[in-house]
């Protein structure tokens, strides 16, 4: 049996949370359990849950999932979600260890021998977006996301639609029709100022139109999509199955789980298979850390309709660390055409850096999200 023997939590710059599970063996395996604005919290839930696994057979994954996702009364929610995540990564990492293959190979094997990657660009004005675009795309970057607004009135202006409108425009006119731009609402928006929106847009053809609303709204996601001929996507605020069903019946045409939010790479897995029911696509969520870009790497090369991978190399949110920063080896998460190559080492296919990881720790990070206000001092969507 391989036992695990300790179970270590590291907040680090810019914002993330990483997950260490050693068993009695010497296998350590990596995950990211970062919830941005709570990562503190989900570290306590770690700690924990980690009474539940300290002493058990790592291997035995699915049945910590179980264990982890339903060994309480109360279950679900952001918190406890990315906790169950980051463990679930460790576990899958030490078991490719164990078995000297990639996670992937342990899945089923892969569908394919490379993935398809965005980035983010900002920029207020359309000549910020233009530059910011065109340094994407002189990276090797053949697809884009970008916000759709600032902070946004509960009943869009005229000037606020158009000021989204350039921006978009002034994308496909950098990226031309041969690369892509999907387009973030951010939840941001009213239902009512969406609907007006997205047949402002449709002339751009964006790749997909993010989070129209908030999650908590997703009962009214149907609406939208019926009412744009653009692919509608949402889900990094969603946290299981259970909650993906409603919005896949009502016909969203792209999912958005996060690896490190919705209970890790077993649970993903999982609403994938159920997302292609629906014929829906995956394009998991990820403006995060190496080891859960890597953990959703794994998923996507098993994984049929995976459509496209978000990641956060030089995201504006990393501020006093990037990405690779915590790889002994930045090259498996290098750019080749626009796409990632298949990582072929053992577990999550990337080497992280233990020493970078611990000196991190030692500063740790406070991140929280930003608190928007509108003009009458009302609270705003950010």
């Amino acid at each position: 049996m391989t036992t695990i023997a300790r179970i270590e939590t590291f907040l680090v710059a810019p914002r993330w949370l990483f997950v260490r599970v050693e068993t009695d063996s010497g296998i350590a395996g990596w995950g990211e359990a970062t919830c941005e604005g709570r990562s503190e919290t989900v570290q306590a839930a770690v700690g924990q849950l980690a009474e539940l696994l300290i002493g058990r057979d790592a291997l035995r994954v699915e049945d910590h999932w179980q264990l982890l996702t339903k060994g309480s009364f109360y279950r679900g929610g952001p918190i406890l979600a990315s906790a169950v995540a980051g463990l679930d990564q460790a576990l899958w990492d030490i078991a490719g260890k164990h078995f000297g293959a990639p996670v992937h190979q342990l899945l089923g094997g892969p569908v394919r021998d490379r993935i398809r990657v965005y980035g983010w660009v900002g920029g207020d004005e359309p000549s910020e977006v233009r530059d910011h675009i065109s340094a994407q795309v002189e990276a090797g970057l053949t697809a884009v996301k970008m916000n759709a607004s600032g902070r946004m009135s509960p009943a869009a202006s005229v000037a606020e639609l158009d000021g989204v409108v350039a921006r978009v425009a002034a994308a496909r006119e950098v990226l031309g029709d041969t690369r892509d731009v999907a387009v973030d609402l951010h939840g941001r928006f009213t239902l009512a100022s969406a609907r007006r929106l997205a047949p402002l847009l449709e002339p751009y053809r964006p790749l997909f139109l993010e989070e129209p609303v908030v999650p908590e709204n997703s009962h009214l996601i149907g609406e939208f999509v019926r009412s744009t001929t653009i692919p509608v996507s949402t889900g990094e605020r969603l946290y299981s199955r259970q909650e993906f069903l409603p919005v896949f019946q009502a016909g969203i045409a792209v999912a958005q789980p996060d690896l490190s939010h919705a209970g890790g790479i077993t649970e993903v897995r999982k609403i994938a298979a159920l997302a292609e029911v629906y014929d829906v696509q995956l394009a998991p969520h990820c403006p995060l850390g190496p080891i859960a870009l890597a953990a959703c790497l794994q998923v996507g090369f098993v994984t049929p309709n995976y459509l496209i991978q978000e990641q956060s190399i030089g995201i504006h949110y990393n501020r006093g660390a990037e990405v690779l920063d915590y790889c002994v080896d930045k090259t498996p998460l290098t750019f080749v055409d626009g796409h990632i190559e298949r990582l072929t080492a053992p577990g999550l296919g990337i080497e992280v850096d233990e020493q970078a990881v611990r000196s991190a720790a030692k500063r740790g990070h406070a991140w929280r999200s930003p608190v928007w206000r509108h003009r009458d001092g009302s609270y705003a969507e950010w």
